[in-house]
């Protein structure tokens, strides 16, 4: 499909109604991860970070993928170590000597491996944890200072960092539309709705309680039916993501569809969301039943805003905290 034929046009917050084109995807190469400061995962730790043994930590480095290696470590005749995954890989050869491998453990090194405490590998982002050997790989898989992947729909955008970086990244690389406030008046455009099959809309950015929110409209077959669907993503993580809801709304001709959900974390894709179908769905003839003319043409406005959920101390409830 042609990108270039669809346009949305906006609004947010009391400003004037501006129309933006739609871009074709960019694709980007670059896995480095960043931060608001420039540091990466490769950066050079502080004066109060914790350093490994270095002897150690090389013993324990497979010589073929130089990860760390995790019981069971194998080794060959000579005394040569490698780690599991790369035993299949040099097919039983050992990448050393040559000799074949057989199925000899390396029981000292893994008892050395048990006795190991080592930092997060995001320390350099932030975390302060210090874990057993065993359970470091666990917890990486889950840390709150992992860097979040890129939120852009429609490309294999591979660039990683925290939320500053990413911002950043969305606004000058992907060109996407940003916008102060926590309500907002978007509406879609498309010329032959009938042909199109799988489409994404520019992605739309908001600013409000000093957080950003992701704006996404697509449309996509759910089963053998067409439908249009608008979800918002939460630029943090999940415990955080809790913290607000939003409404979304759609209709014309005295109808008129309502979601109200709670923001998805952008831990969790783009495409996840949407196959949990955690949002405004629109039925394909509903869209051009509220884009009203011949139904040649999808003018579809949707409408919603953003607000904070708080705690009342007094009555033990949660009130919403509305941005004026």
């Amino acid at each position: 499909m042609d990108l270039d034929s669809i346009e949305c046009v906006s609004s947010s917050d009391g400003m004037d109604e501006d129309e933006i084109h739609a871009h074709h995807h960019s694709e980007f190469s670059s896995t480095k991860a960043r931060n608001g400061g420039g540091n990466n995962n490769n950066a050079a730790m502080g004066p109060t970070a914790i350093t490994p043994a270095t002897s150690v930590h090389e013993l324990l480095e497979c010589p073929v993928c130089t990860n760390s290696m995790y019981p069971p470590i194998h080794q060959c005749h000579n005394g040569h170590t490698l780690c599991s995954t790369c035993k299949t890989r040099v097919h039983n050869r050992c990448p050393t000597c040559r000799q074949e491998l057989g199925d000899i453990r390396c029981l000292a090194l893994e008892k050395v491996a048990e006795s190991l405490e080592l930092p997060c590998k995001y320390y350099s982002l932030g975390c302060p944890e210090i874990f057993p050997y065993y359970s470091k790989l666990k917890h990486e898989t889950i840390c709150n200072f992992r860097p979040y992947s890129c939120p852009y729909a429609g490309s294999e955008c591979s660039v990683v960092g925290d939320i500053p970086f990413l911002v950043a990244h969305l606004r000058d690389d992907h060109k996407v539309d940003m916008h102060t406030g926590c309500t907002f008046n978007h509406r879609y455009v498309k010329s032959n709705p009938r042909e199109v099959e799988n489409a994404t809309w520019m992605l739309t950015v908001f600013h409000c309680f000093g957080q950003y929110f992701c704006l996404h409209f697509e449309a996509f077959q759910l089963g053998m039916a067409p439908v249009y669907m608008a979800f918002l993503r939460f630029m943090g993580d999940e415990n955080e993501a809790r913290n607000y809801s939003y409404s979304l709304e759609v209709g014309a001709n005295g109808r008129k569809l309502i979601w109200e959900g709670t923001p998805r974390s952008v831990r969790d894709s783009h495409r996840k969301v949407r196959d949990s179908h955690d949002g405004l769905i629109i039925q394909r003839n509903m869209a051009l039943f509220f884009s009203g003319g011949d139904r040649k043409e999808l003018k579809l406005r949707v409408t919603g805003r953003i607000w904070k959920e708080q705690q009342n101390p007094d009555a033990g409830v949660c009130i919403p905290n509305l941005c004026s």
